[in-house]
């Protein structure tokens, strides 16, 4: 069931919670045993790795429709965010960490923190479809 927790944020407030890690992106896996989300360094092909931004922002869900709406997630869903996703966190009641950008006023402290996909990714266009789960991340 999708909750409306967020129903209140203005879509510029609700653009904002967005830190820029990239870690939504990225390709990821549910083990079916023990519904552990198993999360990869293979990004999306519209994700740009240096900026950790979308290239086609604006038409990201016709362009990659399995593209996850986070406003139309279940509250089951929203574990597919990472612990640290503002998204997640606001979902939660959980406060930002200190590094956020909303926080510091300053996009690269999410770079500094160590929590930005920036340069640690690569593109699902030079990774067979197959071959995706050996990108698994290991912490």
């Amino acid at each position: 069931m999708t909750t409306a927790w967020h129903s209140d944020i203005n879509e510029a407030d609700w653009e904002a919670l967005c830190d820029g890690c990239g870690k939504c992106c990225m390709h990821k896996f549910e083990d079916e045993d023990t519904g552990e989300i198993l999360r990869t360094n293979v990004a999306c092909k519209l994700f740009e790795a240096n900026t950790c931004r979308c290239t086609k922002y604006i038409q990201r869900f016709e362009l990659i429709p399995e593209c996850l709406d986070i406003r139309k997630l279940s509250d089951a869903e929203m574990t597919w965010l990472p612990e640290t996703c503002a998204y997640r966190l606001t979902f939660e009641g959980k406060p930002l960490p200190d590094w956020h950008p909303l926080n510091t006023q300053d996009m690269k402290s999410v770079n500094r923190a160590g929590h930005s996909m920036s340069g640690l990714s690569v593109s699902e266009k030079d990774v067979p479809e197959d071959e995706i789960v050996d990108y698994i991340l290991t912490s």
